[in-house]
């Protein structure tokens, strides 16, 4: 039996493996067939597929632009694996639609469509088992309703397990020649009793934690085969981290610093669990630019009943004033050291016209404080079945909502995203170690690694794959303008 893994990459709500960041998903598997089968898996992305189907395996120039549909290769000779495999496990599935810079992620249909001449045994896994979507908005495609896979499987590791797995299946990282940046999963499920509306991660799993020694042990293994950026990113609250015991916290953080990456950030934080005190912690011990992503959601408060969301509009400012306070310094990569990001959801049950004003509201008035948002994340939400929002409205209002959107959207945009903007890197910041990503024409754009990393454009065609330290000269509405920097 020959075992290959496509990543067709993930984006979830607790969970993101869409290059340059590498999930947990292919490292765990690949653990579990090292561990309890002592047998190595071979490890294809989708670009590697679609590169092999649709250009028989042969690259074409970026004259133009770069192309990120086959941007993201493994080492492989993809015919080769192909030809040999029994079994392929194809992990899919995205929850929280986004935009990528350098990758795009696989969908059911067009893996279906990918697949069909491939001979060998196919098994689905993923959060594609739950359903998935890459555009907001819409209602997820349903994996059971391709007939491409012989098997749905989940997968499901608990923690004594992941414990093994998560290293052995580190080896994999070798048949990339990419950077990337491992997220690194720290607890499953939600500590709250009733989840959020619209939320998979309560149907998916309930509230556990992983021990320290475990997560540091996968660390190690990962920085072994040469992963040195990483993202405590794969729970729902970072804060929360075994009940939020601020021991507990520095227990994990602080031996991690100890193995000196060069990136160590979080994700995910509910803003009625930030304090001071873990918020000095994560300060202390992480590196630059990190960020908390809030899960705010809406800012009004009829929003936030009906849809059980986990926070309200005061306790977020008191958060988001605590983060500037302890995390506003500009840190070494030119960034400051520790600020809040904030989602909004559009769609929610009980929306309404006044919804995006109150959210206005609230967004402006952190900006009249002088008080920074190190970014703002607007999407329409995906109705996924099992959820309070599927069941009880659905896409109701966000088809009720919908000619509010663009305008919404491009109003944040216009005057709070790019007031921040300008506040968070005005002209002249210097930006280390911007690694440049994809050509666009007679531009360049790159990115820092990390959490939800600014995107810089450079006037000029620079080597991708390169890390260049770069002056801001202007801003975009959601992106900087940079010329390489010069020693003055």
């Amino acid at each position: 039996m020959a075992i290959t893994i496509l990543d067709c990459y993930t984006d979830e709500p607790a969970g993101l493996g869409v290059p340059p960041y590498i999930g947990t998903y292919p490292r765990y598997i690949a653990g579990y067939f090292m561990s309890e089968k002592k047998q190595s898996v071979n490890y294809l992305t989708i670009d590697d597929l679609r590169l092999h189907i649709l250009y028989a395996g042969r690259r074409t120039k970026d004259d133009i632009k770069t192309k990120i549909k086959t941007y993201n290769l493994t080492n492989h000779n993809v015919d080769d694996v192909l030809s040999n495999t029994t079994d392929l496990i194809i992990i899919l599935g995205v929850h929280t639609p986004g935009k990528y810079l350098s990758a795009v992620p696989g969908t059911i249909r067009e893996i279906t469509s990918l697949l069909k001449n491939i001979k060998c045994r196919k098994i689905l896994t993923g959060p594609a088992i739950v359903g998935t979507q890459v555009e907001g908005g819409r209602f997820a495609e349903k994996s059971h309703l391709s007939e491409q896979f012989d098997e749905i499987k989940a997968f499901d590791f608990n923690y004594e397990e992941i414990a093994d797995y998560s290293v052995q299946g580190a080896y994999i990282i070798n048949q990339i020649d990419d950077l990337r940046l491992a997220e690194i999963e720290t607890s499953k499920g939600c500590s709250r009793t009733v989840g959020c509306s619209f939320c998979t991660e309560p149907i998916k799993n309930k509230p556990c934690f992983r021990d320290q020694e475990d997560i540091i042990a996968e660390i190690k293994a990962l920085k072994a085969v040469g992963i040195d950026h990483f993202r405590l990113g794969k729970q729902s609250c970072f804060y929360s981290y075994k009940g939020g015991d601020p021991a507990e916290i520095e227990k994990l953080l602080k031996p991690i610093a100890v193995l000196n990456p060069k990136t160590l950030h979080i994700d995910n934080v509910n803003p009625a669990r930030v304090t001071e005190e873990i918020t000095k912690l994560i300060v202390k011990y992480c590196t630059s630019g990190n960020i908390a992503a809030f899960g705010v959601e809406s800012f009004d408060p009829v929003v936030c009943e009906k849809n059980n969301l986990n926070t309200r509009p005061e306790i977020v400012h008191k958060a988001v004033k605590i983060l500037n306070e302890i995390g506003g310094e500009r840190g070494e990569n030119g960034l400051p050291k520790f600020l809040p990001g904030i989602n909004i959801l559009m769609g929610l049950i009980a929306e309404s016209k006044q919804t995006f004003q109150i959210n206005y509201d609230w967004l402006k008035k952190f900006l009249d404080e002088d008080l920074l948002i190190r970014r703002i994340n607007i999407r329409k939400v995906v109705p996924f079945e099992g959820t309070m929002l599927h069941e009880k409205a659905g896409n109701k209002f966000l088809r009720k909502n919908k000619k509010h959107y663009f305008s919404f959207r491009r109003k944040i945009r216009e005057e709070i995203d790019h007031e921040f903007l300008k506040k968070l890197t005005p002209v002249g910041t210097v930006l280390k170690d911007v690694r440049m990503e994809v050509h666009d024409g007679n531009t360049t754009f790159g990115r820092q690694i990390g959490t939800y990393p600014l995107i810089v454009g450079v006037k000029g065609r620079y080597e991708l794959g390169k890390f260049y330290d770069v002056e801001v000269i202007g801003h975009m509405l959601r992106s900087i303008i940079a010329e390489l920097a010069t020693n003055k």
